[in-house]
């Protein structure tokens, strides 16, 4: 009855929402920002199932500077039920393979990744994850879980004919299943590289419900230090605005306030893909990522300010299917 159950997206209170649960479409993403070298790459894999529930796979990769990006489609993918544990490729090579601890990318010659992650900040452990009680209701359209808040990076990458050295670098990991696929409309944000390396923020929105029912849903997080601070509209009060302006976002919880402004830095966004599970194919710059972008965001327990401070290496990005 538990795997009948997980296989509608959803996971009981204090299970672990990393694990693969065998919706249309269950997608991974990591970023990894070093803030030495004002580098930022992205990574994502889905496994996807088409009509008949056969899976495949749609992995890429995306770099700044030099705004590279390439995305295949790969007729294999599979994702483990407990924890991280993710693989796609196809004829015997391996295009993508990841866990807890490590994540290897081979999109061809001029672009590879082999990295391993130390001291990992994973979600901290309670009754629910990134999108509060509503991860216990079966059949949303959407779920979103932030699992890795902050971590060392080691290892290499080669994007676009440069060598990327990306020892020290910060590592965010992040999980979004859901047996639609993505919403007619998103936005998603995240941002490290701030003055202070312990502090991480991410958000992802948009339409989402469970069949005709469907309402304007946002989960902020923000961790500072030890402390992870989790707004979940409509459970909290939010005051959103995304649109020409850049996306702005006011949240409160009983104890916090989260505070986020963000604007794009005026290069191009980088079009990446989003799949079409039933259909096996991807939809092709379907989700314009800004790689390095502007993000402000305040922290507020009670009147007691956590913290302040400004990152330019943030990721925003619009969405629609």
């Amino acid at each position: 009855m538990l795997a009948h159950y997980r296989r509608t997206g959803a996971d009981l209170p204090f299970m672990d929402p990393r694990g693969y649960h065998g919706v249309a479409m269950e997608g991974y993403f990591w970023r990894l920002t070093h803030v030495a070298s004002g580098t930022v790459l992205i990574v994502l894999v889905g496994v996807n199932r088409d009509r008949r529930g056969a899976t495949w796979g749609t992995v890429g990769i995306a770099g700044h500077p030099g705004g590279f990006s390439r995305s295949v489609s790969v007729s294999s993918a599979c994702g483990a039920r407990r924890g991280i544990g993710v693989w796609a490729g196809e004829d015997g090579r391996t295009s993508l393979r990841a866990d807890a601890g490590s994540l290897s990318v081979d999109l061809g010659p001029d672009a590879q990744l082999d990295v391993r992650f130390e001291n990992a900040v994973p979600w901290p452990r309670g009754a629910f994850g990134g999108i509060g009680p509503a991860q216990s209701i079966p059949g949303l359209s959407q779920y979103w879980h932030p699992h890795l808040l902050g971590g060392r990076v080691s290892g290499s990458a080669r994007i676009g004919g440069r060598e990327i050295d990306l020892d020290g670098a910060n590592v965010y990991a992040e999980k979004n299943w859901g047996r639609g696929g993505f919403p007619p409309a998103w936005w998603w944000g995240q941002a490290q590289g701030f003055v202070r390396d312990d502090v991480c923020v991410a958000f992802a929105g948009g339409r989402a419900g469970l069949g005709q029912l469907q309402v304007l849903s946002t989960s902020l997080v923000a961790r500072v230090g030890d402390e992870v601070v989790r707004a979940v509209r409509p459970y909290h009060p939010m005051r959103i605005e995304v649109g020409p302006r850049g996306w702005c976002f006011h949240a409160r919880t009983a104890r916090h306030t989260i505070e986020l402004e963000g604007k794009s830095n005026g290069t191009p966004p980088h079009a990446l893909p989003i799949p079409i599970a039933a259909e096996r194919r991807n939809l092709e710059g379907a989700a314009a990522q800004y790689l390095a972008s502007e993000v402000r965001l305040v922290v507020r327990r009670g009147r007691r300010t956590l913290f302040s401070g400004a990152s330019a290496l943030a990721g925003l990005e619009r969405g629609s299917s």
